[in-house]
């Protein structure tokens, strides 16, 4: 029985998982969960009730995005992702927390617009543009730390550059209105060049 993802397509977070997945080469299931419908599964494996949740041959989960890749890397010698140790490695972990920050201020910005519980009148466009700063500084930082290199860090792809990637993928999907391209050409480039990874082009949100 191979492991099984339990997660939303249109996630960037469980994206994330299913790209290290592919270039890892791992076998795995993929059983797809929206969170926010009310008869969903995902507590019966993460109390947190979110997504991505990875379920092992044996039964027992782990969950959070960065817990699952870091695992996945150890699993198979093929295409090492995450530097064992050092700065190096720590450079690979500060690209995907940049990554995944700036996908968490857009997430709490599109939820605070489109979030069908809440009225109109109780939503915060304060909070919105707070969130929106945070991508835009994000966007920033990843656009300078890149420059004119072929990949985030190094020679050769990283967990850094799917980190981004998945971020750059989900603003397209979910705020076409961003228009990071005209501004950061260099990410649109590495977008652009990972896409043409069957990891990444078998991924795209939906």
């Amino acid at each position: 029985m191979p492991m099984k993802l339990i997660g939303a397509t249109a996630s960037p977070y469980v994206r994330k998982v299913r790209v290290v997945l592919a270039e890892k080469k791992l076998d795995y299931q993929f059983v797809p969960e929206n969170v926010w419908a009310d008869d969903n599964r995902v507590a019966d494996s993460n109390p947190l009730g979110k997504v991505p949740c990875l379920v092992m041959e044996g039964g027992e989960a782990v969950f959070d995005s960065r817990v699952i890749v870091e695992y996945l890397d150890t699993l198979s010698p093929v295409g090492q992702l995450i530097p064992a140790q050092g700065r190096a490695r720590a450079a690979v972990k500060t690209w995907e927390a940049l990554a995944d920050g700036v996908v968490d201020a857009a997430v709490l910005a599109r939820l605070e617009a489109v979030w069908a519980q809440r009225k109109d009148s109780e939503r915060s466009q304060a909070w919105i543009e707070r969130q929106l700063g945070k991508i835009d500084a994000g966007l920033q930082s990843m656009g300078q730390g890149l420059g004119d290199k072929p990949f985030c860090s190094g020679n050769a792809l990283s967990l850094s550059d799917i980190a981004v990637g998945c971020a750059l993928g989900w603003l397209e999907f979910r705020f076409p209105q961003i228009a990071w391209r005209g501004e950061y050409p260099n990410l649109g480039r590495l977008l652009d060049k990972l896409m043409l990874r069957p990891s990444f082009a078998a991924t795209r949100p939906d």
